[in-house]
């Protein structure tokens, strides 16, 4: 038995759900489908599915094994892509992390174009504002904005996050418009935003002719969401620093108002970070090259 090409079709068997649209998707008869499934579990000593006349379902032991076969043909694959022909056409699954507010507003409108200059390539989009362990969530690549401390890790820099300072119109007509960040301390509300299990508030930053002004409260809710973050910013609860990606639109719809304009805040730089062993991955190449496209024509984002 061809070990390798046994654990393909365990694997497509998986995804596909039922013997019949894995043999189809392989090219393979129903028969043999099953015969490498067979040869497998005899080989391994243990059941890897269940199955019933209309589909397959994974036992416990099949689930641990799919997940490591999975990751082990992925590697394989890159292995090979790295030193053939096939370097230039990047194929396999790819594992992503993007924060909410750059997936919702840059990655996923543009992702198509990715998907149809790639097309072997498949996308696991994760979408989250959570720090991520490339190594034990088994991601290939994240975006984040921030600077990049663990050396550990490659980070290339793909471009900046301006901020805007936004309240809805019904907080101003309640609160009035502040013209001094010092005036937020004394009758206004924030919308807070923090990340991770810490709970500690990401601060407010104002800049202008050299002074510069640093505060996270006062808070009345606080998210670990970008997309929440801007939507408790539109429903009034409070004003708040909002990525320009993200307020933009709504402040065209009527939805946010720009305020403390003469007022600043440092772009944040956005990185595409990844493990050094995936360096010679041709579909983690592949993706960075592209975001670096995405983000230098992108209105809303400066490449630096």
């Amino acid at each position: 038995m061809n070990e390798i090409q046994a654990m393909r079709v365990y694997v497509r068997v998986v995804e596909a759900g039922t013997l019949t649209r894995a043999a189809d998707s392989l090219g393979l008869l129903k028969s043999n489908v099953s015969k490498h499934i067979q040869a497998l579990e005899a080989r391994l000593h243990a059941r890897l599915l269940n199955r019933s006349t209309r589909r397959v379902t994974v036992t416990a032991e099949g689930a641990a094994y799919y997940d490591r076969a999975a990751r082990l043909l992925d590697e394989f694959d890159d292995i090979e892509a790295s030193m053939t022909r096939t370097r230039l056409e990047p194929s396999g699954r790819l594992r992503l992390d993007v924060g909410s507010s750059i997936a919702k507003r840059i990655i996923v409108p543009a992702l198509c174009g990715f998907c149809e200059r790639y097309p072997d390539i498949r996308i696991d989009l994760g979408i989250s504002d959570a720090p991520v362990d490339l190594r034990s969530d088994d991601v290939d690549c994240v975006i984040r904005s921030g600077e990049i401390t663990d050396d550990s890790l490659v980070a290339r820099r793909i471009g900046d996050m301006p901020w805007m300072t936004v309240a809805s119109p019904d907080y101003i007509r309640r609160y009035g418009v502040p013209h001094h960040p010092s005036d937020i301390a004394q009758r206004h509300l924030m919308v807070g935003f923090f990340v991770g299990n810490t709970r500690r508030l990401a601060p407010h930053r104002f800049y202008r002719d050299g002074e510069s002004i640093e505060m996270s409260e006062p808070c009345r809710v606080a998210v670990n969401d970008r997309t929440a973050h801007t939507a408790g910013v539109v429903a009034g609860f409070g004003l708040s620093q909002v990525p320009a990606c993200m307020a933009e639109p709504l402040i065209e719809r009527g939805e946010l108002v720009q305020i403390l304009r003469d007022w600043t805040r440092e772009p944040l730089p956005l990185h595409a970070v990844y493990l050094p062993n995936r360096h010679l991955s041709a579909k983690v190449r592949a993706f960075v090259d592209w975001a670096v496209e995405l983000f230098s024509a992108h209105p809303q984002s400066n490449i630096a």
